[in-house]
């Protein structure tokens, strides 16, 4: 008799699976959007209307989690994900795919993955609680199977684009959320609502939405008016997530759908992803090696570098080599700054203020993307892409002199 995986496994399978379809869709919709619309600033449009209610569902889910199942959640969520992405090639096929038809579903796909993510996050001390797993070898496994599925799934997308075209590819995507629903429902519903707490009788729980907001407001006033390392450690971080957004979420796809050749987009983001992995390896094997300042300036230096050659549109040996560089400087970068929010905030506080970034970098890469896209239309692709390297290079010079930043 062959003996069912554990429930740790068929977590680990259900979360590959979601996380695996949400990268194929992160290099597949933009270039269908171009490819559908012709119109540069109809993606940074759509990036931003789906942000609104992604941060919204950022910021409502983890009151959210709280009160309902969590293994319950996460399947609803890759459910609306299914349909929401499958949707996209039946409408195309019927009626043709419009600019209103993207915003419909790209917004009820923002609604449901923000909440899923979360619920597989606080799902997991439970399912190692059940299978008996150490706790931090069980994150690790996790992380190296997130780590590898954002290096693999940009590429396996670009390999799908080029076998069955950009709209067929999202059939995969879709398949993917449903193998991660059936992997979920697997996993013991008792799992799911193992520590949410209770309330007892004649207690009611708060209003979700004022308990939220509340948490949100307190959030944003402790990044605000907290210690300035930790306020310029989130400011710079979300920077960094515009940069790399702006470029991998617009101006790529619409460089190479231009040139006709939309799966290269797939390639360099997976080179990006794959120096992202190796070098936040290298940080951990030798943060104590180097001061955090100078992790801190080569993390920038590097990145400029990335950024410079990226920005140049060369072809496609010398950009994925740049996007290499940029993954690899930014992965140190961001472990130091998140290491300072981390550092800089109470434990009793963290909640509130990590739902608060989090809500903040959701829409930190649409606006990104927006802006790009307003570039392009205003002076063209390579112009708008010289402004980034030049908006990047001022922003670099700004943090490399910061007198916070100094001290560290």
């Amino acid at each position: 008799m062959v003996r069912r995986p554990g429930v740790s496994a068929r977590y680990i399978v259900s979360g590959g699976a979601s996380l695996m379809g949400n990268s194929v869709a992160g290099v597949v919709m933009p270039l269908v959007l171009l490819s559908r619309t012709g119109d540069v600033l109809a993606a940074g449009c759509l990036a931003l209307i789906c942000a609104v209610p992604q941060v919204l569902a950022g910021i409502v889910g983890g009151a959210l989690l709280d009160r309902l199942n969590r293994r319950d959640v996460a399947v609803a969520s890759d459910l609306v994900s299914a349909a929401c992405v499958a949707a996209l090639p039946v409408v195309d096929a019927v009626a043709g795919l419009s600019f209103g038809w993207f915003v419909l579903f790209g917004v009820l796909g923002a609604v449901g993955d923000v909440p899923g993510m979360t619920a597989r996050d606080t799902l997991l001390p439970a399912v190692a609680e059940r299978d008996r797993r150490d706790l931090q070898s069980f994150v690790g496994v996790q992380q190296t199977v997130e780590s590898v599925v954002t290096v693999v799934g940009p590429a396996f997308a670009a390999i799908a684009m080029g076998a069955f075209g950009p709209i067929n590819a999202l059939w995969i995507t879709s398949g993917l959320s449903v193998l991660a629903v059936l992997a979920m429902l697997t996993v013991p519903r008792g799992v799911g609502g193992a520590h949410l707490p209770s309330h007892g009788k004649g207690h009611a729980p708060r209003p979700l939405l004022r308990e939220a907001l509340r948490d949100a407001g307190r959030g944003f006033s402790l990044l605000v008016r907290g210690d300035r390392l930790l306020l310029s450690s989130v400011a710079l971080a979300l920077l960094l997530v515009m940069a790399v957004g702006g470029f991998q979420g617009l101006v790529l796809p619409a460089y190479y759908s231009s040139m006709g050749t939309p799966e290269l987009v797939g390639f360099v983001t997976s080179a990006c992803s794959l120096g992202t992995l190796v070098g936040s390896l290298v940080y951990t094997r030798f943060a104590l090696d180097l001061s955090r300042r100078l992790w801190y300036v080569l993390s920038f230096l590097g990145m400029s570098c990335g950024i410079a050659v990226i920005g140049l549109l060369p072809d496609l040996p010398l950009m994925i080599a740049g996007a290499a560089v940029l993954g690899f400087s930014a992965g140190p970068l961001a472990a130091l700054l998140n290491f300072f929010v981390f550092d800089s905030v109470p434990e009793a506080d963290r909640g509130s203020v990590l739902g608060t970034q989090n809500a903040l970098y959701l829409a930190a890469s649409p606006a990104s993307m927006f802006l790009c896209s307003a570039m392009v239309t205003a002076f063209g692709l390579r112009a708008a892409s010289l402004l980034l390297i030049a908006s990047w290079t001022a922003l670099a010079v700004f943090a490399l002199s910061m007198k916070t930043m100094r001290r560290i």
